[in-house]
């Protein structure tokens, strides 16, 4: 199989239609075999029954669900479980991430040889203070701390080698993280394409302004992946020697004090 594409969403059920035709259109007149893999993540909408009437209609389409909502790094997790594509895609549901992008992006795998191909929303259609300024802070101190030079770390859009997502594990709010998992592992070939940036068309955003509260753990997060990725003890390492000798001095202090 050429192509598994994974979709984690949360009350989309007004444009998985439209998405799941336009990826349809696309894999066919480029004639993909693929997969499109629909993660609904707790929605408390219709989304469910939509997902259920698509993959009635397109064997391709399949649709995984979750009681409750997990996240969105939960949701990659077992889209990449069950990806079966030489390359893996991941989009949002909400049609800001446009399909047509997709026979690009697998040109760079396949013909370049790339391990991860992010994009890069350049031009944006999001809200100025609550997404495109923190997103920029954040994307700097990424590029920063990792070494990685991409302008939009968290884009929904990526194309990776199967072997990359079959070698990384994705949890908490890691789903940002990916490229850095993905170095760590030794998938050091990572690129970028800018790519079409939509309006959103239905509903509204999960973004919201604790962006900014988040933002200082991040910058953390990334440090401590990108410096202990591979060894995390180098740091507990430390850390456990400092609280042991503090312990034994203290005990050997109460022993005297007896």
């Amino acid at each position: 199989m050429d192509i598994s594409v994974i979709i984690p969403l949360l009350n989309e059920s007004d444009s998985l239609s439209e998405l799941h035709s336009s990826l349809k259109k696309v894999m066919t007149s480029n004639q993909f075999t693929y997969e499109v893999i629909f993660i609904d993540d707790g929605s408390t909408d219709d989304s469910w029954d939509v997902i259920n009437r698509i993959s009635k209609e397109n064997q391709s389409t399949k649709g995984i669900r979750f009681l409750k909502n997990y996240g969105k790094s939960q949701s990659l997790h077992v889209g990449f479980l069950k990806a079966k594509g030489n390359v893996v895609f991941t989009m949002d549901a909400d049609l800001q991430d446009d399909p047509e992008e997709i026979p690009a992006l697998y040109k760079m795998i396949t013909n370049e040889n790339y391990d991860l191909v992010s994009g890069w929303k350049k031009k944006r259609f999001d809200s100025v203070l609550f997404k495109n300024i923190p997103s920029k802070i954040f994307n700097f101190a990424a590029r920063l701390t990792s070494g990685i030079k991409l302008n939009d770390f968290n884009c929904g859009l990526k194309a990776f080698k199967a072997e990359v997502v079959k070698n990384i594990e994705v949890y908490g709010e890691m789903h940002r993280y990916i490229p850095v998992l993905a170095k760590n592992e030794g998938f050091n070939r990572i690129g970028q394409k800018i790519v079409k940036h939509s309006p959103r068309k239905y509903g509204k955003t999960k973004f919201g302004p604790s962006r900014f509260i988040h933002g200082f753990l991040d910058l953390i997060t990334i440090w401590f992946i990108s410096k202990f990725g591979k060894r995390p003890m180098h740091l507990f390492g430390r850390i456990g020697f400092l609280m042991l000798l503090i312990g034994f001095l203290f005990a050997t202090y109460l022993g005297y004090d007896k």
